[in-house]
């Protein structure tokens, strides 16, 4: 047997795997074409692609949560060490210490942990070592003993067997569970919203408790709805054996507690945290921990402070960074961190495109003349009002109807007016100017149901009530909804597809909190990636460097003693009837300011313009035609170059997914030139400056030849047929065997009938094509 003549396939069954078995390794332990990512969503235009998953030919498991060594295995024609470059990136994502390739004949050997002049060996196929030799140098290595290798085997919770961690989810639950088992009482866990965290959280609770070396916890959170849907979801295992804290007196009786801070904080007898002893909970999990609990001052800190002796965890995909807030301080360097720019480009969150639009008065600023006066006769100050102003200090009643003008056009000419949206406000009297305008912008919607726009704000009792249907994956309505602070955090809405920023935003992490609405991913509902209109410029934080690092927050980005974050503005003065209460005099003894009402300065949109995502997971901040000139000069470096490879190639689509690779952005050129024009039309126009043609008119002038004489009359008709679809949808449909499935050309018969009867077999159907194409482009 020539094992040269064999696929990678056979060589891993014939050869690899019967190795690592009688190396001792068994099935249960041996896991191949192991998934560890899912994929990066590009999206294009209305519709989506995925990336490649990341697969590692074998992942060995020493127990079900511990991954131990990687093998990417390569067919004999390889060397025995090729791969292991691309095993080693497998091994730094899941924090694997031992890595092997193989070509069949043996396996090399790396060593990730040793120092020595033997990190990297080669080792017969007989050779290749037992878990427990694998095992004990792992623990060598940690120094990890006896007493903690029993808290490290033991094993997280699995529900059912389709639902296990993802690899960063196990990464940060062993790495956590490893650094408290090491001694460390205080861990912190930097992780993404919509990665994950509470579900991290669980498994390390349960694997610390069912160890038995964490009897009584403590999860601790700031909002009412966090806490009641941990309990019903995440934490449900836990049964009988826990108990939420909600009133003054407490039962002592449980395991496992939930609470929110203000929940056990007070003066006096209200602090009910006292009633525990300082040494009641062996372990304390903090979510959101980037708010109250960073600062060194606050009641949150108290309650932390008061169970020194628990080891804390803390949870926060915003770590908090200042003079005078510091997570780090208090918790210690995280443990891990998974950022979103990771979870994005492994494909378990939503990228994102962003719709900046520039209105005429936030480019050019706004100065009343002297003596003008707003609606309500107020004299207006003097000055010169900016972006920062709008909303705030004045308001420009026509602005607040061109955002909800431009949006609502936009939904309405993107068949998404039933797509869930958030618009973030400046204050809850924005948010309700910006209700009024999006139920005039879409009245025959909210004709049919009047909850298809809403404003939820923490003053408004019954946009309240409405916030468990706009979560509700099931639930239709509200579908556009308003706010102003209440929606930034707390709040897992799946479908969120659109996210309108119309409010200044300085706080990183009330930026990243914001972004987070729109991270989940509901494949199955269509929700895959989400839009940004960008209003105020906030979107530039997306270049900060510290947008997937460290960050600060401001003070006004905290829960109440309810658990609800404040609105900006909703004093009492921002909510009365009477709209002239909205204006409060400078000078009074309130201290408060004026807020000025123009509604005779018109206002319009001054630029407009779609960004997205670029292969490296920034944003694009050139214009997108500058963007795809500069990339497809960067691998064509002539027009000559460009047609010789399109021309040559055997399907045109293999070299448009190529480039798309490389980061061009077909379908949104498309979007913004005109979808009537093949890629190849908008690539030469835009890299070469070639004059270009819309399909019908490449479709036309194949025609105008008579192409068809040489064909058979069916054959003819067909290649005719096929031309009118090139012309209506694109080069890509003519080349894929569906397109034999629909009508008008399903009317000549089924696909094998056309092949093999109208053209003569696979191959001569295949030449024509070929022969179309050539015809469709030439010179």
């Amino acid at each position: 047997m020539d094992k040269r003549s064999l696929t990678e396939q056979e060589i891993r069954t014939r050869f690899i795997t019967p190795a690592i078995k009688a190396a001792g390794w068994t099935d249960v332990q041996i896991r191949e074409e192991y998934a560890i990512t899912k994929g990066r969503i590009i999206a294009r235009g209305g519709s989506y692609k995925r990336d490649k998953a990341k697969y590692a030919d074998y992942v060995l498991f020493y127990k079900p949560h511990i991954p131990i060594a990687i093998i990417e295995a390569k067919d004999n024609n390889h060397t025995i060490s090729d791969g292991m470059q691309q095993a080693l990136g497998y091994a730094e994502q899941l924090r694997v210490p031992f890595v092997f390739t193989s070509n069949g004949d043996g396996f090399t050997f790396h060593n990730r942990n040793s120092e020595g002049s033997n990190r990297e060996t080669i080792l017969s196929i007989s050779e290749f070592p037992s878990p427990e030799t694998l095992w004990s140098m792992y623990k060598q290595y940690k120094g990890i003993d006896e007493k903690q290798e029993k808290v490290i085997t033991e094993p997280y919770y699995v529900e059912r067997p389709d639902k296990q961690p993802r690899y960063y989810q196990l990464n940060a639950i062993n790495l956590t569970v490893e650094s408290i088992v090491k001694g460390n009482n205080r861990v912190l866990l930097v992780m993404a919203t919509g990665t994950g965290k509470t579900y991290t959280a669980f498994q390390i609770i349960w694997r610390l408790w069912k160890a038995g070396i964490k009897k009584r916890i403590l999860f601790l959170a700031d909002r009412n709805a966090l806490i009641d849907q941990t309990y019903t979801n995440d934490f449900a295992p836990f049964k009988d054996k826990m108990t939420i804290i909600r009133h003054r007196h407490v039962d002592k009786s449980y395991e496992i507690y939930l609470a929110i801070y203000q929940g056990l904080t007070g003066e006096g007898d209200k602090d009910i945290f006292r009633q525990f002893s300082p040494d009641f909970f062996d372990l304390i999990v903090v979510d959101e921990c980037h708010r109250g609990s960073a600062k060194a001052d606050s009641e949150w800190r108290e309650v932390l402070e008061y169970f020194k002796s628990a080891t804390q965890i803390g949870l926060t995909a915003t770590p908090k960074e200042t003079k005078e807030v510091s997570n780090i301080d208090y918790f210690g360097e995280p443990v891990y961190t998974y950022s979103l720019k990771q979870g994005i480009e492994d494909g378990f969150l939503a990228p994102y495109r962003v719709i900046r639009v520039l209105l005429d008065k936030d480019a050019e600023g706004f100065r009343p003349y002297l003596g003008q006066t707003d609606r309500f006769g107020n004299i207006i100050e003097d000055r010169e009002y900016n972006i920062t102003d709008f909303d705030r200090e004045l308001v420009l009643e026509q602005r607040t109807k061109v955002v909800a003008k431009v949006v609502s056009n936009y939904l309405k000419a993107h068949n998404a007016r039933m797509d869930k949206s958030i618009f973030f406000c400046v204050d809850t009297e924005h948010a309700d100017r910006m209700r009024q305008a999006l139920i005039n912008e879409n009245s025959d919607f909210v004709k049919e149901d009047e909850r298809y726009v809403m404003r939820i704000t923490g003053d408004d009792d019954i946009g309240k009530k409405q916030l468990d249907n706009f979560r509700d994956v099931s639930s239709r309505y509200p579908v556009l909804v308003t706010t102003s602070k209440l929606l930034t955090t707390g709040v897992d809405i799946q479908t969120v597809k659109y996210i309108v920023l119309d409010t200044n935003i300085n706080s990183m992490t009330e930026f990243k909190q914001i972004i987070g609405r729109g991270t989940r991913i509901r494949e199955d509902l269509g929700k895959v990636f989400f839009t940004i209109f960008d209003f105020r410029d906030a979107t530039r934080l997306f270049a900060d460097p510290d947008f997937d690092g460290p960050c600060e927050q401001d003070d006004e980005y905290m829960p109440d003693e309810n658990g609800n974050i404040h609105d900006s503005d909703s004093d009492s003065e921002f909510v009365r009837e009477d709209p002239k209460d909205y204006t409060i005099d400078n000078d009074s003894e309130s201290g408060k300011r004026k807020k000025y009402y123009v509604g005779d300065v018109e206002v319009s949109v001054l630029k407009q313009r779609v960004q997205y995502i670029d292969k490296n997971g920034k944003l694009i901040t050139e214009s997108l035609t500058d963007y795809t000139k500069r990339n497809v000069l960067s691998k064509y470096a002539s027009l000559h170059d460009f047609l010789h490879v399109w021309n040559s190639a055997e399907r045109k689509q293999a070299i448009l997914d190529e480039l798309a690779e490389q980061g061009v952005l077909i379908e949104e050129l498309q979007e913004q030139i005109g979808h009537e024009f093949d890629p190849f039309d908008l690539l030469c126009h835009i890299a070469f400056d070639q004059p270009p043609l819309t399909r019908r008119e490449r479709a036309n002038k194949v025609k105008k030849r008579n192409y068809f004489a040489k064909y058979g009359e069916k054959a003819a008709a067909v290649l005719d047929a096929l031309l009118d679809k090139y012309a209506d949808s694109g080069i890509s449909n003519i080349e894929s065997l569906d397109v034999l499935k629909v009508n008008p050309i399903r009317e000549f018969g089924t696909p094998q009938f056309i092949v093999n009867k109208i053209f003569g077999g696979k191959e001569k159907f295949k030449q024509a094509i070929r022969e179309l194409e050539q015809e469709l482009y030439v010179a």
